[in-house]
This record gives C-alpha cells, structure tokens and sequence, in this order.
C-alpha cells in the first residue's frame, strides 16, 4: 500500500475527530504494511493535554505489539507533529514519519522548531511532509473557520455549540 493510501486513512480519522468536536487531526502507525495503531485528536473530550492523534496511535501500537519502542514503523499525521508528539515519536523510535499540512504555529518536523531532524538525540527519524497537504490543510480551515463565526450564525457545530461547550 502506498503512502497516500496510509495518509487518506489519516484523513478519515482526522474526520472521525471533527465529528466529536475536536480538531480534526488523525494519525495511523503502520508496521510492515499494516495499521497498528490508530489515533484521532481526544484532548477536548478526554481532558486530556497529551491525546494528540499522534500519541494515541503510538499508544495504541505499543499496547498492540506489547513493546514501548516501535521500531520499523512509519507515522502518518494529517498535520505536522508539535514537539510533544515529536517527543514521543523519538521515544518510541519511530522510523518515519509522513505528514500532510504543515504548522506555521507549533510544527516540530521543520516549520517552527526541527525536533525530528535533529542529530542532537540518540535516535534520528526520517521525516517527509506534504503529503495531500491541501486536502489536510482545507479540513483544518474549515473547523477553525466554522469556530470563528458569529454565534448569531453559528448553530451547533461538530457536537458543540457556539460557546465552545459540549452539547448533549
């Protein structure tokens, strides 16, 4: 299967995401051409600053493989990790990773900071963005462009109503 295979199933995580009212990020670990671990953004609903599409998938995949460190795996993340999910990736020795959108405002694969293609940490991890980018960036302009709207003609919005509450 073909990287962007891996990524379109990202994207339809990064949907999943935005159907529960969080910002539609979606990442999926794949080991030898196979999906081990899948994850979508959860901080608003878990409460949760560290569930970022990217740790949940590389949660997932470790309690999946029963080991910590992951190996030969590629990382597909519809937005360019922040530098606690790079973190995690070196951590979990992540071998690549493959992004769509970059982030002008947090981006830890080259855009703000460049924590994945440093040679100051003991693992290195091969790292290639763009990838569908328009296709991931028009997803995350949407969600902030519908969030940005007057309440008068705002309504609910992926589960939420204008004042960024849940509703039930």
């Amino acid at each position: 299967m073909t990287d962007a295979f891996w990524m379109h199933r990202a994207l339809a995580l990064a949907d999943q995401a935005e159907a529960e009212g969080e910002v539609p990020v979606g990442a999926v670990l794949v080991l030898e051409g196979e999906a081990v671990g899948e994850g979508w953004n959860g901080s608003i609903s878990a409460t949760d600053p560290t569930a970022h599409a990217e740790v949940r998938a590389l949660r997932a995949a470790a309690r999946r493989l029963d080991n910590y460190r992951l190996p030969g795996t590629t990382l597909y993340v519809t937005l360019e990790p922040c530098v606690m999910c790079a973190g995690a990736i070196i951590h979990a020795r992540v071998a690549r990773v493959v992004f769509g959108a970059a982030d002008p405002k947090g981006g830890a694969a080259g855009s703000v900071f460049n924590v994945l293609g440093t040679d100051r940490l003991n693992h290195r991890v091969q790292c290639e963005g763009g990838l569908l980018a328009g296709e991931a960036a028009r997803c995350l302009q949407r969600f902030f462009r519908e969030r940005r709207r007057p309440l008068s003609r705002q309504g609910t919005v992926c589960g939420r109503d204008g004042a960024n509450n849940l509703t039930k």
